[in-house]
Parts: structure tokens; C-alpha cells; sequence
């Protein structure tokens, strides 16, 4: 049996899983370099991003939080909710969506792909 191309994959960033790196994804870790249930930023086009493995899953999601533009890369990542530093609102990291807090917009997500070891960001 012959080798398949790798075939788009539009799911969340699970390790292992095939994917067409085109389409405007570009390498911003590499899955080590993100052990579950930690988070780190990664530049996106001159963009902070936040990056956080839930469970072996890579969500990326912008590093400001929706209220004051805090860097929520300094927060704390529980399960898949990163609460903001400064007043602490908390965001779902699979949707962006506020969980609760002060008043505050959404954060806008981000496709994450994983290719073997490397895990790319949608621009």
C-alpha cells in the first residue's frame, strides 16, 4: 500500500494528527515545549498569542484579555480556563469566550495544527 499525502485536518490541535501546513499556518513551538496544562506566548505575526496544551490539545488564543489588554500569558491556566492577572476574568482557551469577571469582550481564538512535534498557528 502507498503513503497518503497528509490530508487538512480542521480539528483542534491534537498531537499526531495529519495536516496541510499551507493555508497560512506557520511553526510557533514544538509540542515538548508545552507539557499539559501549561501555556506560553508565541509571536504571530508580529502578534502575542497565547498557546496552552489542555490534555494533549493546543488551543491558541490572543495574549490580552478582552477588558484591559492584560497579558494573560502571566495568568494561571486551570483545565481549559486562563484567568487574567489584573482582575482576574476568566476565558475558555477553546473559544475565547469570557467564563466570568468584569465586564469584558471575548478574546479572539486562533487554528492551531500540530504536525508530528511542531505546532503551527493560523494566521
Amino acid at each position: 500500500m502507498a503513503p497518503q499525502p497528509p490530508q487538512p485536518s480542521r480539528a483542534s490541535g491534537k498531537a499526531g494528527g495529519p495536516l496541510d501546513i499551507g493555508d497560512g499556518f506557520v511553526p510557533v513551538a514544538s509540542v515538548a515545549e508545552l507539557a499539559p496544562g501549561t501555556m506560553k506566548w508565541v509571536a504571530v505575526d508580529r502578534r502575542r498569542v497565547l498557546l496552552a496544551n489542555v490534555d494533549g490539545t493546543f488551543y491558541a488564543i490572543r495574549d490580552a484579555c478582552g477588558h484591559r489588554q492584560a497579558v494573560l500569558s502571566r495568568g494561571t491556566l486551570r483545565g481549559h480556563v486562563v484567568e487574567c492577572p489584573l482582575h482576574f476574568a476568566e476565558f475558555d482557551v477553546r473559544s475565547g469566550k469570557l467564563v466570568s469577571g468584569p465586564i469584558s469582550e471575548d478574546v479572539p481564538t486562533y487554528e492551531v495544527l500540530v504536525d508530528g512535534d511542531v505546532v503551527y498557528v493560523k494566521r
